[in-house]
């Protein structure tokens, strides 16, 4: 065992509540969510920055002691990476996000360079046995909120797709949290589906969600096809012990992505519980094969259609002449997409908003 300081806590390790002082193991078990140390290697001057415990984005520099998770990432505009098959102190790995996904096999991409590259120090260690200096590999999945079922009774819930990463959702998301609670209602929110980081729900939380929940939260650093619906039903099951009145939900990435938005829709208890879908989109063809995608394979229709399709005029009418859906833009058109999640979901405003 040997003892580092640790020059910066990724937020995907935030329910073990590390501290700076930490004991290190050379066991390092290659496994999504072992919680490693590594040093900073290289410099960047874009996507050059560590989500911390308190939800900043903290800049990294060479010589920085961080702590991170194991995990993949498969995304389409960002660095791809997946689990090594074994991990030795001195190997040589790459940060994958923000959040502090560590991993390997990923390469450059197009406006963001190289990921970092970190030496991996050592796992972190904790001790299970209060009184006994027997210390294991800290895994993320230790401190989790336990896996619950989905309840039988729910409130309406509010669910956003989107055809890709990047495609609005989490924007569309805050609006309307904001305009759902601007209306008297207590909103929950969660993100249900992507790479741990925990800027969108605390987006959703700035808005008004409370409480608010990410599927790390449940012991997951990358979810999958696997473990996306075990986690969406404990997330959901957690939201709503707060009694909301809606639950807002963002699946991340898209609905053909490999992050397990496939596998929730197609998940019967999941697919119940849905009371209004939006669907977020880049563009007109994205609009069409989403709804055609929802209809044919889940028998969903989404009630509004939000995004950058939506940034024009020409998107708009698109989405309302030849899909027969309403459109509005989360920024510019706020009041009327609200309006229009709350005829889906058919609730009652306490506080009407003109």
């Amino acid at each position: 065992m040997t003892r580092v300081l640790l020059d910066k806590i990724a937020s995907v390790t935030a329910r073990l509540q590390l501290g700076r002082h930490a004991v290190l193991g050379s066991d390092i078990p290659a496994v999504p969510g072992t919680v490693v140390a590594c040093r900073v290697l290289t410099a960047k001057t874009t996507y050059n920055t560590l989500e911390n415990l308190h939800g900043r984005m903290v800049t990294l520099q060479p010589g920085d002691v961080i702590a991170g998770a194991l995990g993949h990432r498969d995304a389409l505009h960002g660095y791809a990476g997946r689990v090594p098959d074994a991990v030795e102190i001195g190997d040589k790995l790459q940060l994958l996000n923000l959040g502090g996904v560590i991993g390997t096999g990923a390469s450059s991409v197009p406006g963001l360079g190289s990921p970092f590259e970190l030496e991996v120090l050592g796992s972190i260690l904790h001790f299970p046995h209060l009184g006994q200096r027997v210390g294991a590999p800290a895994n993320i999945a230790a401190a989790a909120l336990p896996l619950t079922p989905i309840p039988s009774h729910l409130p309406p819930i509010l669910a956003l797709a989107g055809t890709s990463m990047d495609s609005g959702k989490t924007t569309a998301a805050a609006v309307l949290v904001a305009g759902l609670t601007a209306r008297g209602l207590k909103v929950a929110a969660g993100k249900m589906t992507g790479v741990s980081l925990r800027r969108d729900i605390l987006q959703m939380e700035d808005s008004g969600a409370s409480p608010v929940a990410l599927f790390t939260d449940f012991g997951v650093v990358t979810t999958n096809e696997q473990n996306a619906v075990p986690a969406g039903h404990a997330l959901i099951a957690h939201l709503a012990e707060s009694e909301p009145d809606v639950i807002v939900l963002e699946l991340g990435d898209g609905l053909l992505g490999t992050y397990g938005v496939r596998a929730l829709l197609s998940d019967p208890a999941f697919s119940r519980s849905i009371k209004a879908l939006a669907l977020c989109a880049q563009d007109p063809v994205g609009v069409w094969g989403a709804v055609q995608l929802l209809k044919e394979r889940w028998n969903l229709r989404p009630a509004v259609i939000s995004g950058p399709v939506t940034d024009s005029p020409v998107g708009q009418r698109f989405c309302r002449e030849e899909m027969g859906m309403p459109a509005w833009n989360a920024l510019k058109n706020g009041k009327q997409l609200v309006r229009a999640a709350v005829s889906a979901l058919g609730i009652k405003e306490t506080v009407p908003v003109a």
